[in-house]
């Protein structure tokens, strides 16, 4: 059975690769400024898709992006960059056990967003789940 058509078995891979990225990137940020770190993350990212584009023969001409689409990849872009620029600086000084957590508080921010501005439902138990993982983010970071 192949799993690369359901977004489970690639949730739970993105689930795994944010975890070494906050082991690694908390062990990387020790000796070097954070926003700096976020830079060099940020080119490693680049040269990483670039390589995966030309190998798949995925890269697209601008011409092919629809304006709305570039307007929120845009906007995505800066939010990534934004995001990724307080995680660094929240894993230089914090722990890394109590930072990650909290920045997945994004699940529940993400969940009320969708709701409003996407027209997405969940269920009661949805919602007890992101109840759940709001108070779960909460207890490990005040630990």
């Amino acid at each position: 059975m192949s799993y690369s058509g359901y977004w489970q078995f690639w949730a739970v891979l993105a689930a795994v690769f944010a975890a070494l990225t906050a082991i690694f990137a908390k062990v990387g940020v020790t000796d070097i400024n954070a926003n700096f770190a976020t830079f060099l993350r940020t080119v490693v990212v680049v040269v990483a898709l670039a390589i995966l584009l030309a190998f798949t023969g995925e890269f697209k001409g601008p011409q092919n992006i629809t304006s709305k689409s570039t307007v929120f990849i845009i906007l995505s872009g800066l939010a990534t960059g934004a995001s990724w620029l307080c995680y660094f600086k929240a894993l230089k000084i914090g722990y890394a056990s109590q930072v990650a957590p909290v920045d997945k508080l994004s699940v529940v921010i993400v969940a009320i967003l969708g709701s409003l501005f996407l027209g997405e439902h969940l269920s009661a138990a949805g919602w007890l789940g992101v109840g759940l993982i709001s108070t779960g983010a909460i207890l490990v970071a005040v630990n």
